[in-house]
């Protein structure tokens, strides 16, 4: 909702009924959000709003257990539909307490708040009808195209991006646009929508940095078991040795295959750490556009729609390129048969790595449990701490590396 529209009045019955899974109304004050659409993605899991729905969810964003950023305050406002009739309320409640030559008969109540929204909605199409008569001839074709969009596409339910005031221009791509933020890139890049988000023109480039979730397990699973049952047999012949010396070497027994495994997925934390923390959180220069916009490609879109679902695993195609990589590399540090099961626990590791990543948005798990804990500490990262919790599949790493995000206290 644009905020110079004036809003919608709802009466607090209307906004009482909305509870259930597909319709679902909080207040924040006096004003009105539709979460429908971020029920799954709520870190506390969808039985928290809905247990809260056609209530005031005030006391919750200021916390405990939780206070909520100033980035979840500005993600809420994207759901805001309206305000509550503050007249209707107390109508209702002279009703109640026997004032009933006062009151107003519910049906002259209800024109009252149809009358308003009849004046919102003749606000908000002189405004389009404004804007329209200010655009040259194509611009105004393309706009009614997009009006003529399905309701249910993407495009339709996302946030309500100020188009006119935002820093890019969000009915182009993006991905040349980034680069002439300069300084102001790191904050904007930081302050996340619900929107999907186009990075080219081009089809075929557009279609390539996409990616569903499942095509991660169905492309490296087999060569996770394939490579597997290849190594463990290969040392199952027992001709594999480790020489320590010219005259000196040790026989590698089978089962030394899964600390080698083992090991492989412990030093995958690392790297998915180190990449995490220095290359996707590398803050590029101001001046640089280059970098800019190759820092947006890689990680910079997904802080900015960090629930663009076709967006939250690698392309196998790119992936591919860091795998084989990391291959050619442990194959030259180590003897060949031990590098390859060293790769494949590594393999393995950036598997469960995806796959964790994709549930920690879209997943709704169980409060208490280990997924639970991991979910609220990956939001935490994108809402309010971009500059720690790096870790993804462990905090393990962000220890040391102090790079924890602190617990909150009240």
């Amino acid at each position: 909702m644009s905020p110079s529209t004036s809003p919608r009045f709802f009466t607090e019955r209307e906004v009482a009924r909305h509870s259930t899974p597909d319709s679902c109304w909080v207040l924040l004050g006096t004003r009105v959000y539709d979460v429908t659409a971020f029920l799954r993605m709520h870190p506390g899991g969808e039985a928290l709003i809905r247990s809260r729905s056609g209530k005031d969810v005030s006391r919750e964003m200021e916390g405990p257990p939780h206070r909520h950023s100033e980035n979840a305050r500005r993600w809420m406002e994207q759901y805001y539909i309206g305000e509550l009739d503050r007249d209707s309320g107390a109508e209702e409640a002279q009703r109640k307490h026997g004032n009933p030559q006062r009151t107003p008969h519910p049906r002259f109540v209800l024109q009252h708040i149809q009358i308003r929204n009849w004046l919102w909605c003749f606000e908000t199409l002189r405004e389009r009808r404004q804007t329209s008569d200010q655009t040259d001839g194509k611009t105004a074709e393309k706009m009614k195209l997009d009006e003529d969009e399905d309701e249910n596409s993407p495009y339709s339910r996302c946030s309500s991006v100020d188009l006119d005031k935002d820093l890019v221009d969000w009915r182009k791509p993006l991905a040349w646009q980034v680069g002439h933020l300069g300084e102001k890139y790191d904050a904007w890049v930081h302050q996340p929508v619900d929107r999907p988000i186009r990075l080219f023109g081009n089809p075929f480039m557009e279609a390539s940095t996409k990616t569903s979730w499942y095509w991660v397990p169905v492309v490296w699973l087999p060569v996770v078991f394939y490579l597997s049952w290849y190594c463990f047999t290969t040392l199952a012949k027992g001709t594999t040795r480790i020489d320590l010396t010219s005259d000196v070497s040790i026989p590698v027994h089978k089962y030394m295959f899964v600390p080698l495994f083992l090991l492989g997925w412990f030093l995958w934390s690392f790297i998915e750490y180190c990449i995490h923390r220095f290359v996707f959180h590398m803050k590029p220069p101001a001046h640089n556009y280059y970098l800019i916009m190759l820092h947006f490609l890689l990680h910079g879109q997904h802080h900015k729609s960090p629930f663009d679902g076709s967006r939250l695993v690698f392309p196998p195609g790119i992936a591919s390129i860091v795998v084989g990589s990391f291959y050619m590399i442990l194959c030259k540090t180590l003897p060949e048969i031990l590098g390859v099961s060293v790769f494949v626990g590594g393999l393995c590791g950036y598997v469960v790595y995806d796959m964790i990543h994709y549930y920690l948005h879209y997943g709704s798990p169980k409060r208490g449990s280990y997924m639970y804990g991991l979910k609220a500490y990956h939001v935490k990262h994108h809402f309010e701490h971009q500059r720690a919790g790096f870790g993804i599949t462990t905090t393990f790493w962000d220890h040391p590396f102090d790079t924890v995000i602190p617990d909150e206290k009240f």
